[in-house]
């Protein structure tokens, strides 16, 4: 016999599961609707979305307040580090920010429904395929609240519906923007309701990751071991990188000028984001010439330097760096998110490329260099999803790169890669128009044959409207 205590408890599982369960079965079934819903409708849901936050300014900071009071708390304790703080925090800028966004995205084609490729496989049998939305995203995520209006504007024009979950030191920041913007888009006549989920207790996140039957795609948003621990405890597909280890390579054959501008935004722009430089590799033949100025540049901006042996030769007697450590090779594979950088020296771009290779994370890295068949070996051996030639490291963002906003930024080397945007919320389907077609007449010895002629067609032109309309009510 079950005790009453455990069978309270038992009780209280039950019931927090199905009402899991019944958020993200309404997010699923919203999310066939979704798909179908017209540009228009979904820019003006956009629209609403972006006056939202502009009129609720006020609510959002004050939340974001609540917030930074316990987290700060936590970062003196050494339960969070200071990287989450700043993350965490929300400014005036960083709404306008988010309103930009989501504005740079109602600018954006609609992904929805374009024909990706028509074929004829015979005479008035015809093969279309169509860009559709993947579904049901799943968005679990730290610190960061401005994930919500950049992942809920991405998903909402490319017609999928999403759950998140964020982190419980941004709890009242998520809620007030989330709440927000859900109640934008639900006011706008054609959204279906429900589309949009939060989550908000530790517990949700264990069940999320059990729903492979209903979540189609996992977004997680994080440090290492939090992506990392998504990645091995689902079976969901998951979307994202564990580590930002992004390099920079000072060639023998750079500009100088162009070398301190670059290695300086690449580390101290912002230095707790995934692309933000955590090595700089530096040609021995130009080493003498180049880092001491670079090294005060970055002590004088309060960075930490971990040099190897040959740069810690050239630093050490500077009177005036004061922030210099012997680098392990334990640095070589951290991404610090902090003002920290390790540096070594490399005698040619092949070492600069194997080093990279092998301690990189495969996400962004970069050559300065004036010599135009370095830059190619560099772009062409360099297997990383995002390869820069004479530019920081922190240019690789979806919103950088036009995508509007990103979903996040991806390592894989399937579906999606680099600072995705839309495209990586989308999938495709077939559609076959025939007119009573069967394979039977294409077996045997009487076979006819497929032409395989490719169409300049589009879908759309082919099933109209008001055929469309015609096949649903028949």
């Amino acid at each position: 016999m079950i005790h009453p205590l455990f069978q309270k408890q038992a009780q209280v599982v039950r019931s927090m599961v199905t009402e899991i369960e019944a958020k993200v079965i309404e997010a699923k079934k919203a999310s066939i609707t979704l798909a179908s819903v017209s540009t228009d409708i979904k820019n003006r849901a956009l629209e609403e979305m972006a006056n939202a936050l502009d009129i609720n300014r006020q609510a959002i900071l004050s939340a974001n307040i609540r917030d930074l009071e316990v987290a700060e708390k936590a970062q003196r304790k050494g339960e969070l580090t200071q990287a989450m703080v700043d993350r965490l925090k929300v400014s005036d800028s960083k709404i306008n920010g988010m309103i930009a966004g989501i504005r740079d995205v109602i600018k954006l084609e609609d992904p929805v429904g374009r024909t990706m490729s028509s074929l004829e496989l015979d005479n008035g049998l015809e093969l279309y395929q169509v860009s559709c939305p993947i579904g049901l995203i799943g968005v679990i995520f730290e610190s960061r609240p401005d994930v919500v209006p950049q992942i809920m504007a991405l998903c909402l024009k490319s017609g999928n519906s999403t759950i998140f979950k964020g982190g419980r030191e941004a709890l009242n920041s998520n809620r007030a923007i989330f709440d927000i913007l859900v109640e934008a888009v639900e006011k706008v006549e054609g959204i279906p309701k429900g589309a949009f989920q939060l989550m908000e207790t530790r517990e949700e996140v264990m069940d999320i990751l059990a729903m492979d039957t209903y979540i189609d795609l996992l977004i997680p948003r994080g440090s290492n071991a939090f992506v990392k621990f998504i990645q091995d405890n689902t079976k969901i597909s998951v979307l994202g990188h564990a580590d930002g280890i992004c390099h920079v390579y000072v060639d023998e054959d750079a500009d100088l000028a162009k070398a301190y501008t670059i290695c300086f935004d690449s580390k101290v722009q912002y230095a707790a984001v995934c692309n933000a430089m955590e090595t700089l590799l530096v040609h021995e033949r130009i080493a003498e010439k180049f880092l001491p100025k670079m090294a005060q540049m970055l002590d004088s901006a309060a960075v930490e330097l971990r040099c190897d042996k040959g740069s810690f030769a050239i630093l050490e007697h500077i009177d005036f760096i004061k922030n210099l450590v012997r680098a392990v090779e334990e640095d070589w594979s951290t991404e610090y998110n902090d003002l920290i950088l390790s540096i070594k020296l490399v005698s040619s771009i092949e070492e600069a490329i194997e080093h990279i290779n092998t301690y990189g994370s495969h996400h962004t890295d970069a050559i300065v260099t004036e010599n135009q068949k370095k830059k190619k070996k560099f772009a062409n051996f360099v297997d990383s999803s995002s390869v820069m030639i004479n530019a920081s490291t922190r240019f690789a963002d979806g919103f950088r790169y036009g995508k509007g906003a990103e979903v996040g930024i991806s390592t894989n080397k399937i579906h999606a890669r680099g600072p995705v945007g839309m495209e990586g919320l989308m999938i495709y389907k077939y559609v076959l128009i025939g007119n009573g077609d069967k394979v039977a007449d294409y077996v045997g010895p009487e076979a006819k044959k497929f032409t395989h002629r490719e169409l300049n067609k589009e879908l759309s032109d082919v099933i109209t409207e008001k055929e469309t309309m015609q096949r649903q009510c028949s």
